[in-house]
């Protein structure tokens, strides 16, 4: 496994994805953009230290993507060489499918097949990656909150052309709106899930969700919808150059835990805190959505 991430050229405030994404906040942050790419900087190097594999794509000046630093949204790699390309709602964030990115991929990587899902954007259809949805790879599962930034049937498409089981459930924020993207709310390792389980107020789907965890052998470790504003739902498990798995969080989401949430999860990999406060708070995401997976073989 290997990650990808994209270093921003200008980082700033989205208002086009501020609509629906209530994590952002539209503060003045003086030398935001200097922040964020110290904070990029210093996440990259903190991941490098610990043996995982991180490909840095610079992003490019023209055009203008804020968002740039979260490819997870738009592309997403597979086992049997997929290149998934995804439907997103703001129209600023279409432009992060640069060739840049793409090229890298195809030039260092064998891909056997590209499933581009694009088109949809014309239909005002939104399937956002692995924002919107969360991938059990080892039982061939998705997960995924019901939002804006995902559409039931692009998901149920995805899911049969990708051969993973779909599951879909409403989640909502402690005001009562939909959570826009499920990588916010809860997080799948190979042995366990965070899972803000007070977000969803239908019962039923709590209980296929629950039954779903019991059946594929995983310890479910519960967050509060304060620690999920706190992205603490915002976690990745990633496996170094040796296969020994680490968790990508947040200091935020660190702080937010738990003693027992935080011995719970370090049964299963050791906690790797990141501070990355700017863009957390100008852009409405944190760790997980700054990595990409690369599950290809080389080329």
């Amino acid at each position: 496994m290997e990650l990808l991430m994209v270093r921003p050229y200008q980082f700033y405030f989205n208002q086009q994805t501020s609509a629906n994404n209530f994590f952002q906040s539209d503060i003045d942050i003086e030398n935001a953009n200097e922040l964020a790419l110290a904070e990029f900087d210093t996440m990259v190097e903190q991941l490098r230290a610990h043996q995982i594999k991180v490909n840095v794509v610079q992003d490019t000046k023209d055009p203008s993507t804020p968002d740039a630093i979260f490819p997870n949204n738009w592309v997403s790699t597979h086992h049997n060489g997929t290149l998934c390309l995804y439907p997103m709602f703001a129209e600023n964030r279409r432009a992060e499918r640069k060739s840049t990115v793409i090229n890298f991929l195809h030039s260092n990587y064998k891909i056997q097949d590209v499933l581009d899902l694009t088109e949809l954007e014309k239909e005002g259809t939104f399937l956002e990656g692995t924002g919107s949805m969360v991938l059990d790879h080892q039982n061939k599962i998705a997960y995924g909150c019901l939002s804006e930034r995902l559409d039931k049937a692009a998901f149920t498409n995805w899911c049969h052309k990708m051969q993973f089981k779909p599951i879909t459930f409403k989640a909502v924020d402690d005001k009562a709106q939909p959570i826009y993207h499920t990588n916010v709310m809860m997080c799948v390792g190979n042995q366990f899930v965070v899972i803000c389980l007070e977000s969803i107020p239908n019962e039923l789907e709590k209980q296929i969700l629950l039954e779903c965890f019991l059946q594929t052998n995983k310890e479910v470790i519960t967050i509060s919808q304060d620690q999920l504003n706190h992205f603490a739902g915002n976690m990745l498990q990633v496996f170094d150059m040796h296969e020994k798995p680490h968790l990508i969080m947040s200091e935020q989401a660190h702080r937010s835990l738990d003693p027992a949430q935080v011995k719970n999860l370090e049964k299963y990999n050791p906690i790797l805190p990141v501070s990355i406060p700017t863009i957390e708070a100008l852009g409405g995401g944190s760790t997980r959505c700054m990595m990409a997976e690369i599950y290809f073989s080389p080329a």
